[in-house]
């Protein structure tokens, strides 16, 4: 179909039975998605074979900093997406204009990591290329304009969705979509690793590209042990939201590493790579030495993974049973640690600007003895995550805009599938 085809499909309703499934309403998307054809048609005018794709962003929902020791995490795909309208070219490159950046181009003849191109999205696009054309994909140019509304530095993962998207694309363009979703995880994650140069784990991937509620456990990290879990929130009466504390990500990446580190220091010091592996009796026994050989907080950090790895299989639990209190016990209990012994909630090298323990405390004293809420994602500035009874959430998006500004509170859904192509 050309362009003209997709739009009047989008705008006659012909993709409405997706939009539904994706985002729980059809009009905006029509609008959004109308929009970003008119957007590809300026950049690629008289185009043929368009296809449209999403990838959504992801909210955490157990599991704050256990996937990189190879330990358990809960997280969901959300409402909020990447996306792209896409359609193949004959001259063996890819071109992305995301909407307020410059145009992406890679040869895909040209697959080497290029230091030039460490964290941009260029070597996001080459590491997936490199990927597919390894594991036997006949690589081939496209042309596609992506737009997001996947708030950045929010914990929600837009890189991450980002990288899937791109998966996405050439799975279905160019590879009959013979990679499932975690491998379409796995290779957004070694182009995030070794090409964009950032070493993250795999959670994010693997929530954007599966979809819904997702279990895993990462002591295998090259083969992860998933599952889906049946979630429905508001049946509980319960709203999921984050609130966008406006913090300045800048210079926090040493914060983020410490953690890593600091982990790491401690499973070296039980004779493991990760703390997975490590022998919990043996680490409470070894305290005394522990906090003389890697510090007290490190040892504290120790402390937050053997718990949450607890908590994680007990909100598991909790949502197989259909215990909704349970699980938002384990929510603030993960929260809590998370304050107290994980140490993410704002940078020892800006105290000042403590922006995400404020909101959970002006989030706990409005909910009293209901609900639940906890940081978000990496944390040390963003969002927190919030569960509020749905009859309450006006008050409490009024409370907190007042106090982070308007439409800082972002109300999230939790939606079925992950890397998605929109089709009639």
């Amino acid at each position: 179909m050309n362009i003209t085809e997709i739009k009047s499909n989008i705008l006659s309703g012909k993709y409405d039975s997706d939009f539904n499934m994706l985002y729980g309403e059809a009009g905006n998307a029509r609008s959004r998605y109308s929009a970003a054809c008119e957007s590809f048609q300026s950049l690629f005018p008289e185009t043929e074979d368009i296809r449209l794709f999403t990838a959504p962003g992801r909210t955490e929902i157990g599991g704050n900093h256990t996937d990189h020791q190879h330990g358990c995490v809960f997280a969901g795909s959300v409402n909020l997406d990447v996306i792209a309208v896409a359609a193949p070219n004959k001259d063996g490159k890819i071109r992305i204009k995301s909407e307020g950046f410059d145009m992406d181009t890679i040869d895909v003849s040209d697959l080497e990591a290029k230091a030039s191109e460490n964290g941009r999205a260029a070597a996001l696009i080459r590491g997936v290329c490199s990927r597919f054309k390894e594991m036997g994909c006949e690589l081939s140019g496209f042309n596609a304009y992506t737009t997001s509304n996947v708030m950045k530095g929010s914990g929600l993962s837009s890189s991450a969705a980002f990288e899937v998207l791109v998966g996405t694309i050439i799975n279905g363009m160019m590879f009959d979509n013979k990679a499932d979703a975690i491998t379409v995880a796995k290779i957004g994650q070694y182009a995030e690793r070794e090409y964009f140069g950032k070493p993250c784990g795999l959670l994010d991937q693997m929530a954007s590209s599966m979809g819904g509620f997702t279990y895993a456990d990462f002591s295998d990290p090259s083969n992860p042990i998933t599952e889906k879990i049946e979630l429905d929130i508001h049946s509980f009466g319960y709203t999921l939201c984050v609130v966008d504390t406006g913090g300045n990500h800048s210079d926090l990446t040493q914060d983020y590493a410490d953690i890593t580190v600091e982990c790491r220091k401690i499973s070296n010091a039980l004779g493991v790579d990760f703390l997975r592996d490590a022998d919990e009796a043996a680490f409470y026994g070894s305290i005394a030495d522990l906090r003389k050989k890697c510090g007290d907080r490190a040892v504290l950090r120790a402390f937050h993974f053997f718990n949450e790895q607890i908590r994680v299989e007990k909100q598991k639990a909790a949502l197989i049973s259909g215990d909704f209190e349970e699980f938002l016990k384990q929510v603030n209990a993960s929260g809590d640690s998370s304050y107290d012994y994980l140490q993410n909630l704002y940078s020892t090298s800006a105290v000042s600007e403590q922006g995400l323990p404020l909101a959970i405390a002006l989030t706990k004293r409005f909910l009293a003895d209901k609900g639940a809420c906890r940081v978000h994602g990496g944390g040390f500035a963003g969002t927190i995550q919030c569960y509020i009874p749905t009859e309450a959430l006006p008050a409490y998006k009024k409370m907190i805009e007042k106090v982070f500004g308007k439409d800082s509170c972002c109300v999230l859904n939790v939606r079925p599938v992950g890397g998605y192509e929109i089709k009639a």
